[in-house]
């Protein structure tokens, strides 16, 4: 996993999986984070809170790509001006795929700063969490 710029003082979930959105909130929260931790089961309801957070608060979010509506490529692109000149916020992609094609298009895109097959381990989390 690509090192975060600092420490996470929160985490930010998405995915329209109900069952991952809580194995993952589980994982962090064992990892010992203590931090606000906010989950959107869509991609439009989680740019709406982008556009109206200041993002000053360093954050990583955890980004599906499978979703219905709006893919978290999609997602990502929308949330590109929103994210752009803010390096308290990274954006991972936490994904059931493993398709070396999802790897190399979430590799072209700069704002996506580290590609993740679920599931979520707390050392990973840890990892993050120690800043690196």
């Amino acid at each position: 996993m690509t090192p975060v710029p600092r420490i996470p003082e929160r985490f930010i979930l998405i995915d329209d999986s109900e069952a991952d959105n809580v194995f993952h909130e589980i994982m962090i929260r064992r990892a010992g984070f203590t931090g606000e931790l906010r989950i959107f089961e869509t991609g439009q309801d989680a740019l709406a809170f982008l556009r109206q957070d200041a993002l000053t608060v360093p954050t990583c979010i955890f980004l599906d790509i499978n979703m219905p509506a709006l893919d978290g490529f999609e997602v990502a692109a929308q949330a590109t001006p929103l994210l752009d000149g803010k390096p308290t916020t990274v954006l991972v992609m936490l994904t059931s795929s493993d398709a070396p094609s999802d790897r190399e298009r979430a590799a072209s895109l700069p704002i996506i700063q580290g590609f993740v097959t679920k599931p979520l381990t707390t050392a990973a989390v840890r990892a993050m969490l120690a800043g690196g």
